[in-house]
């Protein structure tokens, strides 16, 4: 699952709960708050997400909000 936070970025979410913390440090991504797995299709799109908000914005974020 992916929000977009106010500034308009992309941020990853668990698709089971909608906890955006996730454990990165294990090799696999796992939800903190229900434990379940974030797929690797899921971090994929959150990666394309990323790409295409860097390419809207330039790479810059607009600070004055």
């Amino acid at each position: 699952m992916i929000f977009t936070n106010p500034h308009g970025a992309p941020e990853l979410a668990c698709d089971h709960c909608g906890c955006r913390w996730v454990d990165r440090l294990k090799g696999v991504a796992y939800c903190y708050e229900c434990g379940e797995e974030i797929t690797a299709a899921a971090i994929e799109e959150f990666q394309r997400a990323l790409v295409e908000f860097s390419a809207r914005t330039g790479g810059q974020q607009d600070d004055a909000s």
